[in-house]
């Protein structure tokens, strides 16, 4: 049993988990994540790592599913009863020392840029980051990101905080005024990554993406998170999450990713006791 030292709310749909995972914290990597069950009928999920110390390991987590919705009514002292990692593989940074890189993220893809950013920065590297919100009640990790990079940059959907706009436009505006970027890294929306590869293409800015939001199983069984890369099979459970942007396949990603909204959505039903109509 992995014991929960520390829950907070980020936000009203927003978790952070604190949990006791001395073996894990101690080899866990920016990039990797743990697969935790809640009890012997509970789900396997998959969390990317946001933050480790020497004893625990921190995972960030929004209330968008079943097994999410029971993990909030979790209280400090209760523990899963599995939680299993590191796994997938690290975020090749150590290349990237002394050089210029930017970090995007949206939404909750903030608690996985963040460890990378924090990483790069520990690293002696130049670290912009632009994160983006739908508005300014959901932004997480503000002081935290701020702490770990040269300059920061948020965009919110409705203007609420911030820039008014997307992460894309903040990142073209800045290329364009001569930041001279030698790697980009995005972590987010399938879009929104989509987007940030349309913008650093032209201008052959290798981009890294992390394909961890379509990861289901965790373990390469269940091929949910199978995706192109190159013209080539990948998971991105066990070959990723990681992947040259230039290469991912995103819209054959995103529409095998609509294909389980239903399920989805039942499964809520069952939880909740909500009568599907449709």
């Amino acid at each position: 049993m992995a014991r929960i030292i520390e829950k907070t709310n980020l936000n009203e749909n927003t978790i952070k988990f604190v949990v006791k995972a001395p073996l894990i914290a101690q080899k866990a990597l920016p990039g990797q994540f743990i697969i935790l069950r809640l009890d012997e009928k509970g789900e396997r999920v998959p969390f990317t790592i946001s933050e480790t110390d020497e004893e625990n390991v921190t995972i960030i987590v929004q209330i968008v599913g079943g097994t999410t919705m029971r993990m909030d009514k979790l209280k400090t002292g209760d523990g899963f009863l599995d939680f299993v990692g590191p796994l997938g593989k690290p975020t090749d940074l150590d290349d990237l020392k002394g050089k210029n890189v930017c970090v995007v993220g949206g939404g909750l893809g903030t608690a996985i840029a963040y460890p990378q950013a924090k990483y790069l920065h520990e690293l002696g590297a130049n670290v912009d980051v632009i994160m983006g919100f739908k508005n300014k009640d959901i932004i997480i990790l503000e002081d935290e990101l701020k702490a770990c990079s040269d300059n920061l940059y948020i965009t919110t959907d409705d203007g609420s905080y911030g820039r008014q706009g997307f992460v894309t436009q903040v990142l073209d505006d800045l290329i364009k005024e001569g930041k001279n970027y030698d790697h980009v890294l995005t972590i987010g929306p399938a879009i929104m990554m989509k987007n940030v590869v349309g913008v650093t293409r032209p201008y052959d800015i290798p981009t890294t993406v992390s394909m961890n939001s379509i990861m289901v199983d965790g373990t390469g069984m269940c091929g949910c998170c199978r995706l192109s890369v190159g013209g080539k099979m990948k998971f991105a459970c066990v070959d990723g999450p990681d992947f040259d942007g230039f290469l991912v396949d995103f819209d054959e990603a995103m529409n095998r990713a609509r294909n389980y909204v239903t399920e989805e959505r039942e499964h809520i039903c069952n939880i909740t006791g909500e009568v599907r109509h449709g």
